[in-house]
């Protein structure tokens, strides 16, 4: 597809006797928001991390912007992730820094800007996920849970990404809190223009920043369409998971000893 912005190609990854992805084909169309749900240890992360080099496939292709990945050297592949920004799991934000230097980080570290640059960059970005200079100067441990993950917004967008990933952006927030994240999500990414590819359990996020949606289920994409038909996919094992059933088809493998 000529406007894939991220491609994998029959990728497979297993730990010893685990096999976690098998055959994972997945096409990320330049300028959408593609979600992928799937529970828990079904290879969701794994993925991710396949993209950014930080596990490496047993065999497949990884593409961004049209080149292999996996066949680049070390320079290469570097330029290659200067295109991402990540909001991780859990916010992720270094206790021992402060906000702006958490927002600043990639600016300071990864582009080697000066820090009176980076710092304005790092306030500038915080206005945009509603949060005040004076919040820059605090601690990760003295914010909310919703004030940590707004931090963390910020650093995934103080490089202006070309690419975004949203690891679970919602887990551990309150239905309200939650919504204004993906909110901010979406209106940030909008601003930028970014591709975005994000991994969740939660369905309210996923109808609010989806343009896309796949399923993974043992290794495999086995639904991918538009967030707008996910609701008559007509796979019952995307039913299943997205009303959050108990009986189906997924419910008898957990089941199984």
């Amino acid at each position: 597809m000529s406007n894939a912005k991220i491609e994998l190609r029959n990728v497979h990854k297993r730990f010893g006797s685990k096999v976690v992805l098998d055959g994972i084909n997945l096409t990320v169309p330049k300028g959408q928001s593609m979600v992928v749900i799937g529970g828990s240890g079904t290879g969701k992360s794994v993925m991710i991390k396949c993209v950014l080099g930080i596990i490496r496939p047993d065999r497949g292709e990884i593409f961004v912007d049209g080149k292999n990945v996996l066949k680049m050297d070390q320079s290469a592949r570097e330029q290659v992730l200067r295109k991402f920004g990540m909001l991780f799991q859990g916010g992720a934000l270094f206790d021992s820094l402060s906000v702006w230097e958490n927002v600043a980080f990639g600016l300071i570290q990864g582009r080697r800007m000066k820090r009176k640059e980076a710092r304005d960059i790092a306030i500038e970005k915080l206005a945009k996920v509603g949060l005040d200079a004076a919040v820059g100067e605090l601690y990760p441990a003295e914010l909310s849970g919703g004030m940590q993950k707004r931090v963390g917004l910020a650093r995934a967008i103080a490089v202006d990404p070309e690419i975004i990933f949203f690891d679970e952006p919602t887990t551990g927030l309150d239905p309200i809190t939650a919504d204004v994240i993906n909110q901010l999500i979406v209106d940030r990414v909008k601003e930028l223009g970014a591709t975005t590819l994000s991994i969740t359990h939660d369905m309210a996020s996923v109808r609010k920043i989806a343009d896309r949606v796949a399923m993974i289920y043992k290794g495999k994409i086995i639904w991918d369409g538009p967030c707008a038909e996910i609701d008559k996919s007509g796979n019952e094992y995307v039913d299943q998971f997205i009303h959050g059933r108990a009986e189906g088809p997924i419910g008898m493998d957990v089941m199984k000893p």
